[in-house]
């Protein structure tokens, strides 16, 4: 096994086991750090048809904790959010929306982590839904990063570990369905992209199981801060891509 095949295996080994934990995450850990290696345009696609892998798992696992309802809302402007998302990538200077969402996502998170009380949507809000989910579309199209705008609803709605984890694949199954067609349709998903897939599957797969244990111990209000302390690292993040 050469050093970069192994390298790449370890980030999708760390990726998935966030993304199976929390329900989100594992693009933002992957695509910046697989890209250190491999092109952009081949590790956004490979983090998509990772969370294909994922959440066709989890959805098998744990379909009676999703969420059908919210979980469509947030889909259907998500359809409409690709097409953007797509163009960005191949656009010249696709890094103000990373910005723009990197700082949203730390002013929103840090302010609940220092004790102040977030939005509290006791029920489900479709011109939430439909923001939440537009955005998600074009950070899915462009980077195969759809994660923080649900995220961010679905701590709004105060969901369960279970009911999070659940509902987020529910979401991403399709979306990231839809995704992969887009990027076929592009030109993106080559043969360097399937073949860094079937690389990947022994890495990710232990991870996805060991991920689903791990969530099964988190509760209320630590889960949340777990949540939005992860928000705060992924705005930092995008933030410091935007800034390259």
């Amino acid at each position: 096994m050469s050093p970069t095949t192994a390298y790449i295996l370890v980030i999708i080994f760390v990726a998935t086991l966030v993304r199976s934990t929390f329900g989100f995450g594992e693009a933002l850990v992957a695509v910046p750090l697989l890209a250190l290696y491999v092109p952009i345009q081949v590790a956004a696609p490979l983090a998509v048809l990772l969370s294909i892998t994922i959440a066709a798992l989890v959805v098998a696992q744990d379909w009676r904790h999703i969420h059908l309802r919210s979980a469509a809302w947030l889909l259907g402007p998500t359809l409409f959010g690709i097409p953007l998302g797509l163009w960005l990538l191949t656009a010249a200077h696709p890094h103000l929306v990373k910005g723009m969402l990197g700082a949203i996502l730390i002013l929103f998170s840090g302010y609940f982590l220092i004790g102040r009380t977030m939005p509290h949507l006791a029920r489900d809000s479709k011109p939430a839904m439909l923001g939440f989910g537009f955005l998600a579309g074009i950070l899915g199209g462009a980077y195969g990063m759809n994660g923080p705008p649900l995220v961010t609803y679905g701590a709004m709605r105060r969901w369960s570990p279970q009911h999070f984890r659940a509902t987020l694949q529910g979401y991403f199954l399709p979306a990231s369905m839809i995704a992969m067609a887009g990027y076929w349709v592009s030109g993106l998903w080559t043969p360097a992209v399937t073949h860094d897939y079937f690389l990947s599957l022994p890495a990710a797969v232990p991870a996805i199981f060991l991920g689903r244990s791990i969530n099964r111990r988190l509760h209320g209000e630590t889960f949340l801060k777990y949540v939005h302390a992860g928000l705060v690292l992924i705005g930092l993040a995008l933030t410091v891509q935007a800034l390259r």
